[in-house]
This record gives C-alpha cells, structure tokens and sequence, in this order.
C-alpha cells in the first residue's frame, strides 16, 4: 500500500473494533499512532504486531487529567500531534421505563465527556500550531432515535452538535463526524437486558467489518490541507441502520 499519510495520529479505543482497525488502517499508510485505550494487553500486542510507529498508553478518557497525560505522552513520543481520533464508546442499551441510570451516566461518561475531554487535550496545541484534525466517531444514531436506544441516541446527537461547533468556532481546526451503522464488533457486549441483546444479534446479520469505518477515517485525515470533509455516514449495503 502506498504510504501518503505523514501525520501523527491519536486514536482512543484501539483495543478493539473500529479502533484497532483505524490504528492498522492508518499505519499501513503511513502514519504515526499513538493509541489508548483501557485495556493496555492489547494496546501492547498490537503495537509490538506493527511497529515503532506505534506506541501506546492505557486511557481512560473519562478522566480529563488522564487525557491531558495521553496526549503529553504522544508529544513527548513523536513530537507533535496532528489529528485526534475520538473512537472510544459504549451502548449498552435498554428500554427507559428499565431506569438503569448507571448505565445512563456511563454513555454520558464515555461517550460525551470522552469526546470533549479528548478536545480539550488537543485543543490548545492545535490553535498553537494552526492545525490540526479532530475526527469523532458518532454512529448512525447521531441523526435518528430508536426504541431502547433513547440515551445512546441522545449522547450521539450530542457528538454530532459537538463535532460542528468546533468547526464553526475554529477555521484553521477540521472537524469530522464518522457515524457508522451496524458494524461487527465488541460494541453493545455490555447490554444487561436479554431481549435488548437478543434483537443485537438480529440487526448485525447485516453488518459492516471494522476497516470499513477504518477507511472513511483514513479517508478524511488523508485529504490536503484545505480540505475537511464534515460527515461521512456509512453502513451496510441495503440495511436501515
């Protein structure tokens, strides 16, 4: 594969699924990761498996102050920093009348503080350099609401709002929103209501593999200076969702 991306490339939950295949994706183009996640094992195979250009430290992207070390980690690694890849999140969905509020806070933890403390990490090096790239993985959730989904719905839209302020507020900063439909992953394995799971299974016998999102990521980061693709929806051939 060619090698066109010379760029230093954050990606937050690389353990697994789109993140893992965003951090595979972009080396073999090139590109230079530092990749974070919670479960550091895997972090570990997976950069030995590639290379020097990857490195890696354990994340939680809840904790703003864990953020900020990750992202002095990857400085202090390669140098600079050149685009954030805000892949982490969780969906563990369930009907609103089952009040599972825990389950509430930690989609609002992950996957709307996640993305804003990732932000704010990067942020002010970005305005200082005058560039840089923030790529938020959404999901097709970002521009419908479905039953049991409600909460999950709700912190996506939020990335979405999120993801074109910063567009708007800052013109030397792309900004771009992933949002995949169904994909074959880890995602959802923390559903706790049975049917909820059940109907899970039902809507990935159409499923997306990770590298497709993998791609549209690397599609955007790969694009020349001046240009910022805003929104790329992708799933699969023929499927609602």
């Amino acid at each position: 594969m060619t090698r066109t991306i010379d760029k230093v490339v954050l990606v937050t939950g690389a353990s697994s699924g789109i993140g893992e295949a965003a951090t595979r994706e972009l080396a073999a183009a090139g590109a230079r990761l530092f990749i974070g996640a919670r479960r550091g094992e895997r972090l570990s195979a997976l950069a030995d498996e590639l290379g020097d250009t990857v490195a890696w430290r354990t994340l939680d992207a809840t904790d703003g102050a864990d953020f900020d070390a990750f992202v002095a980690a990857a400085a202090e690694r390669f140098g600079r920093i050149d685009v954030l890849v805000n892949n982490a999140g969780v969906m563990p969905l369930s009907p609103l009348a089952a009040l599972k509020r825990d389950e509430w806070k930690r989609m609002i933890d992950v996957n709307i503080h996640g993305v804003l403390n990732g932000i704010a990490a990067v942020l002010p090096r970005f305005v200082a350099q005058g560039g840089g790239h923030v790529v938020n993985v959404a999901s097709v959730a970002a521009h419908m609401v479905l039953p049991t989904a409600a909460v999950y719905c709700g912190t996506k839209h939020a990335v979405r709002a999120i993801t074109e302020g910063l567009r708007q507020e800052h013109d030397e900063i792309r900004s771009t929103l992933i949002s995949p439909g169904v994909v074959a992953t880890e995602l959802g394995n923390d559903i706790t209501d049975p049917a909820v799971a059940a109907a899970l299974k039902g809507w990935r016998q159409k499923s997306l593999t990770p590298d497709a999102i993998a791609r549209a990521i690397r599609y955007a980061v790969e694009q020349p200076d001046g240009v910022d693709i805003n929104e790329v929806i992708v799933r699969p051939t023929a499927a609602d969702m």
